[in-house]
Parts: C-alpha cells; sequence; structure tokens
C-alpha cells in the first residue's frame, strides 16, 4: 500500500520482520491462553514498543504519533490482540500527568516500563495521609498480565475528572473472565486490588496536564488513546484482504467455474473494500500528520484539528470493520471455518467498533463542531 508506510529500520528491521512472522504463527497460542505470551512482550519491549513515546532525556525514542501508529498496524496485520496488547506503549502520555519526581522513579531503571491497566468503573478511594487506600474491580485491564506497572481508576468526591492510581503489578490480582467473541489474546481481564496504600504522588488525573515537555506532550492524549486502538482495524483490513487475494488464483472450482478472482461479485466486492481501507486510513493519517505539524510549529493543535482526528479515528474503525466484511463475505463457507485467518479477522474487527473511544457519539461530536457548537465534554 503507498504512503504513509512504516519505517521498519525504526523497529529492529530484519528483527522486526521476524517478530511479525512468530506473531503470526503462533495467533492461536494468544487466543487459546487468552493473554500474548511473556517472550513476545520481552520481544516488544527489545524493539522498542515501550521506550518508543518515552522522551530522550529519559532514555526513549521520543517516537512521532506516526510513527507509533504505523508500527502498531504492522503488528495488528499479524494478529490483532497482539497489535492492541503493543499499543499500550503509548502510556507516557498519560504516566506524564503524574509528578516529576515520580516519572522519575518510573523510568529510574530504564525507559521500557510496561504498563497497563483499566480506569472503568471508577472505584471511590479513601483519602489517607500521604494518599489513598484502594480497593475494588475494574474491567478490561488490557495487557495487564504482562505488565509491571498497572493503573486504576479512582474517584474522589472532590474532583471531577477520575484519578488513576499506579501499582506495581504484584499488588493487583487478575481475574481471569474475558470470555468474548475477539481480541481474546488481548487478556482484558478484571483487575482487583484489596486495601492497597498508594501514595498521592504515584496518581494522577487521567487526561490530566503533562508534566514533561517535549513534542509529543503537545499532541491531544485522549485523542492519541483512541487512534492507538483504532488503527489495529487497518491492520486487519490489510491482512484480511492480503488473505483473500492470495488465495484467490490459486482455488479451482470441483464444478470447472471460475475461480474466486476471476468471478465479478467478488472482483467488485474486494474493490469496495480496497477503497474503504485505503481513503479511511489516509484520512486518519492526514489527520494526524497536520495535528503533529502544528506541535513541531511550537504549538497544539487547534480544537478542529483535533475533531479531524477523532472523526479520523472513528471513521477508520467502522471503515475497515467493513472491508473486513465484505472481504470475509466473499470467502463463503471457507473463511466460516474457525480455522482460517478471516474468521478470526472478522471476530477481532468487531470489537474495536465496539469501543467507546469509536461509538456513534464522535460523529455527533465532529457534526457539533462543523456546525460551530461545542461537543461534549471529554471529547477534545
Amino acid at each position: 500500500m503507498s504512503g504513509y508506510q512504516i519505517d521498519k529500520s525504526l523497529w529492529g528491521g530484519s528483527e522486526f520482520d521476524d517478530l511479525l512472522a512468530e506473531v503470526r504463527k503462533r495467533r492461536q497460542e494468544f487466543e487459546d491462553q487468552q493473554h500474548i505470551s511473556q517472550d513476545i512482550i520481552e520481544r516488544f519491549r527489545k524493539i522498542g514498543v515501550y521506550r518508543a513515546m518515552v522522551p530522550k532525556a529519559l532514555g526513549g525514542d521520543e517516537r512521532s504519533p506516526m510513527e507509533f501508529l504505523q508500527m502498531v498496524e504492522a503488528i495488528a496485520a499479524a494478529d490483532g490482540s497482539a497489535g492492541w496488547v503493543a499499543s499500550f506503549g503509548m502510556n507516557p502520555a498519560y504516566l506524564a500527568a503524574l509528578p516529576v519526581e515520580t516519572i522519575d522513579k518510573v523510568w529510574a531503571n530504564g525507559p521500557d516500563v510496561v504498563f497497563a491497566g483499566g480506569i472503568f468503573p471508577p472505584q471511590r478511594a479513601e483519602r489517607v495521609e500521604g494518599g489513598f487506600m484502594v480497593s475494588g474491580t475494574w474491567k478490561f485491564g488490557s495487557g495487564s498480565m504482562g505488565a509491571s506497572l498497572i493503573g486504576v481508576g479512582i474517584k474522589d468526591d472532590n474532583e471531577k475528572l477520575p484519578r488513576m492510581a499506579v501499582l506495581p503489578a504484584e499488588k493487583v490480582s487478575i481475574k481471569p473472565n474475558w470470555d468474548v467473541i475477539g481480541m481474546v489474546g488481548t487478556g482484558s481481564h478484571d483487575l482487583v486490588v484489596d486495601n492497597q496504600f498508594v501514595p498521592e504522588e504515584w496518581t494522577f488525573i487521567r487526561g490530566g496536564e503533562p508534566n514533561l515537555d517535549s513534542d509529543f506532550f503537545r499532541y491531544p492524549s485522549l485523542s492519541f488513546a483512541a487512534q492507538v486502538l483504532a488503527i489495529t482495524a487497518a491492520g486487519l483490513a490489510r491482512e484480511a484482504l492480503d488473505v483473500v487475494q492470495g488465495e484467490a488464483a490459486g482455488r479451482k472450482s470441483v464444478t470447472g467455474a471460475p475461480n474466486l478472482g476471476e468471478r465479478e461479485y467478488a472482483q467488485i466486492e474486494i474493490a469496495q473494500a480496497e477503497a474503504k481501507l485505503r481513503s479511511s486510513r489516509a484520512f486518519f493519517y492526514q489527520a494526524t500528520e497536520e495535528a503533529w505539524e502544528a506541535v513541531l510549529a511550537g504549538g497544539k493543535p487547534t480544537p478542529e484539528q483535533t475533531n479531524l482526528v477523532r472523526l479520523a479515528t472513528t471513521n477508520l474503525a467502522h471503515e475497515c470493520a467493513e472491508a473486513i466484511r465484505l472481504t470475509y463475505e466473499v470467502t463463503g463457507m471457507t473463511g466460516a471455518f474457525s480455522s482460517h485467518p478471516l474468521s478470526r479477522i472478522l471476530r477481532d474487527s468487531s470489537m474495536v467498533t465496539q469501543h467507546a473511544f469509536m461509538g456513534r457519539i464522535t460523529l455527533k461530536n465532529a457534526g457539533a463542531m462543523f456546525f460551530g457548537h461545542d461537543p461534549l465534554p471529554g471529547y477534545l
């Protein structure tokens, strides 16, 4: 696919290709065990997934948003769950809201820290001297089984926005109950904390102002959090199209009828699917590029630019899911078998569109801004 292509040399070159091949080979393993294996997490760490957005001053690589998104997209093509888990390498966007002294402690032993967590539903925490006593259960702890630090959402009656409490992974229990149709390998199980003290300096307001000064931290963090998830759908769509196009030419009907690639209906459906993927992907990366250029110019993206990022993100998720559906239908019963890659790709893509970040409320907010009205709180 031309345009906005990943530079694999940023991620280890041939080492990155080897990782993708290994991930693709072990997709069923991740689904069966409901998490990404620890040796793959370590390989993510080695190629720079977790230091990608860490400032150079703290030992990180300080990649651009587009570079990071292209990396997640490539991994998601190999396996949707692996791409989803890799997306949490964007964690500095959240952790930068910690106090500076705590940030220094987070990356004191190097920039390759694996952070994951779940903020919803925020649990009421008891404020005590020096911090909070935290207890509760949280949903959707994607990637937490491979994390060294885990964040959970807490609320204080004196604050409007939820706060996140950061704990060492050994202080958090994982309740294995991720029983869903897609993205099974993300291990998005419940997180359980039982009466743990969390110092106030190890908490932050989600979406709060960052305490680090580098270009990335002027890019809208909640928009980026949505982007890193939505881009997995583009990787899945590319894989779906490649699989079908690769299989079609060699399949001859037992009746002597034209093979799949020679059939008019298949040609039309695949053309539509390619158009949906390529056009939504171009809009997505163009909006990203324009917002990043505003940052590099020394400012922040305008509300209008951020609105386009949010709209392009939701559009990408839904258009790619539709492209996958069209591709799946072309395969007939072949793609319906659980052993066929299209089966997993279809299920995984259906989970991307279910995420709150990609809900239709995004379209309502985007449309309101086009008419000069304010969006709902939390959109920008």
